[in-house]
């Protein structure tokens, strides 16, 4: 064995970042953090209107699932961040909580500690609200590192269009997703600060990589965690042709996210026993529920034409993206220095007054009226400006698996996620399928339409499933592959100790029981907060 670290940080993404930054707040604590990706150094990721060109680069892991046998068995592409901040520094930068009943959920399942009320404190703690004057200060807070902000930088004509649209079919405008209550339609909160994305990097670990007790290395590759005697006593990781094998005197702490969390723990022999035999693994510690109960959002584009060139299409083309690179560097403004999502709504799209249980995704952005485009590469895209809501499927019914391709740890994970194998599933996109055409028809939406994108057809269901499936993607919020719990497929208990090996806890998106009714990032920064209090006290 070479040097020791009290804690061994698997993984800078979200969670290790705020990890990192909280555990090195001790200077007597000694902290190693890997990251198998590089810096992030790449410009696109710092511009928020330079979203789609992370994926598919060297910053993203590029994973993709196994064929669908209920959406036409296609692939479904799944990007995930490989460099410091993880898919923080690749996502769409929207800052989402979810609802006070999934926590409350968490809860009722045996996870005491993980109530609403009890967690709300983690995502105050984390949380620098740039409109905090606006809020109710007993949701929000202006003192933490990471940066949230309704951007003004700019914002088409068409979100309010959509906010008013929303109003029209019974769902209310709102100035808080993230506050008393979650229904409603607003413009999106954001990680951005003056024109920059806020990364779990840029806000917990660059602020602190000076701090002696902190050591940090990228393009590190974790291999296995090593295990002796039902206790995890350090990882061996690989960086460039030098294998390492390094101690930790505390605890490891596993940030890996939803794909690769799992993936290690079976690398490492912590898994279902007959699966880990398949590739010679020796089983220290039979846990069948690792890489199982994947869940993920899943959402489908329903766009329009618009009458007047106000969104972004137009500024894909060569001159408007100069144009939009001087707006952004100069005067820190214009197309580029903000989201690709403006707008956001919550509802019950069974409209009964129920919880939330759906969503919808507001871009001023068109895919024209032809299926081929490349949902990832704007410049298939038809230069006419236009709009687009993704109905979102938020509490999906189905259920996938995580899996080893190889005992190879650079190999990736096998990922059958059965996206609609339970047909409620459907039935609920095309209720929110439905939805949107109601909320397309209505005047302030409307006004703006000058086509209707894709679909062309929207007559019927049979011509509404057939669009879904040709288009369904998911939202990149895999989670729950080792969910917390205390029935017999849970992976960790409600400290996030891996059940049954000490000195080990999994902190990242994977321990979700039941996925929360929104985008995953903010939950994950809250997860971190409480695991790094859980572990500072003992617990």
């Amino acid at each position: 064995m070479n040097k020791s670290f009290d804690y061994i940080i698997i993984g800078a993404g979200s969670a290790g970042c705020v990890l990192a930054n909280r555990l090195s707040e001790n200077p007597s604590n000694t902290i190693l953090l890997l990251e198998a990706g590089g810096p992030d150094s790449n410009l696109n990721i710092q511009i928020p209107g330079a979203y789609l060109k992370i994926h598919k680069s060297k910053d993203d892991w590029g994973f993709w699932s196994e064929k669908q046998a209920e959406v036409l068995d296609r692939k479904i592409y799944l990007p995930r961040g490989k460099t410091l901040g993880g898919s923080s520094s690749t996502n769409a930068m929207a800052y989402v909580r979810g609802n006070a009943s999934d926590y409350d959920g968490w809860s009722a399942l045996g996870n005491s500690g993980w109530s609403f009320n009890e967690v709300l404190p983690y995502f105050k703690r984390s949380e620098n609200h740039a409109q905090i004057d606006s809020l109710n200060s007993k949701y929000h807070s202006a003192s933490g590192e990471l940066n949230v902000t309704i951007p003004l930088k700019f914002r088409s004509p068409f979100v309010s269009g959509f906010i008013a649209a929303c109003e029209s079919v019974g769902i209310p405008k709102t100035n808080d997703y993230n506050g008393e209550s979650q229904v409603g339609a607003s413009v999106v909160q954001s990680t951005i600060k003056e024109g920059k994305r806020i990364s779990g990097a840029t806000a917990f670990l660059t602020p602190i990589l000076d701090r002696p007790n902190l050591t940090a290395f990228t393009r590190a590759h974790v291999e296995k965690i090593i295990i002796e005697d039902n206790t995890a006593i350090g990882v061996q990781y690989t960086k460039g042709s030098k294998t390492n094998q390094v101690l930790a005197n505390k605890e490891v702490l596993l940030s890996a996210g939803s794909f690769q969390s799992p993936q290690l723990l079976m690398l490492s022999g912590i898994g279902d026993s007959k699966e880990l035999q398949l590739h010679g693994i020796e089983c220290k510690k039979e846990l069948k529920g690792v890489g199982k109960n994947l869940q993920d959002h899943l959402f489908f584009p329903i766009c329009n034409e618009s009458t007047i060139q106000e969104g972004v299409n137009h500024k894909a083309s060569l001159i408007n993206q100069i144009r939009g690179a001087w707006d952004y560097f100069v005067h820190k403004k214009g197309v580029f220095s903000t989201s690709p999502l403006e707008g956001m709504a919550f509802f019950d799209v069974n409209q009964k007054g129920e919880d939330v249980n759906f969503q919808l995704h507001f871009s001023p952005m068109w895919l024209g009226n032809k299926y081929g485009y490349d949902a990832y590469d704007l410049s298939t895209f038809p230069r006419e400006d236009g709009f687009t809501i993704f109905p979102t499927l938020l509490h999906p019914k189905s259920r996938g698996t995580v899996s080893l391709s190889s005992k190879d740890p650079k190999a990736p994970p096998i990922i059958q996620p059965n996206f609609l194998s339970e047909k409620e599933d459907l039935d609920y996109l095309v209720k929110g399928g439905k939805m949107v055409f109601k909320i397309m028809e209505q005047e302030p939406l409307q006004k703006f339409t000058k086509q209707n994108g894709l679909p062309i057809d929207r007559s019927s269901d049979k011509n509404l499933i057939e669009h879904i499936k040709k288009t369904l993607e998911t939202v990149y919020h895999p989670v729950g592959t080792c969910k917390m719990g205390i029935d017999e497929m849970a992976v960790v208990d409600p400290a996030l100790k891996v059940h049954g090996i000490k000195n080990l806890r999994v902190v990242d998106a994977s321990i979700m029981p039941k996925i929360v009714s929104g985008n995953t990032n903010a939950p994950v920064y809250m997860i971190a907060e409480k695991a790094a209090d859980m572990i500072l006290n003992n617990i």
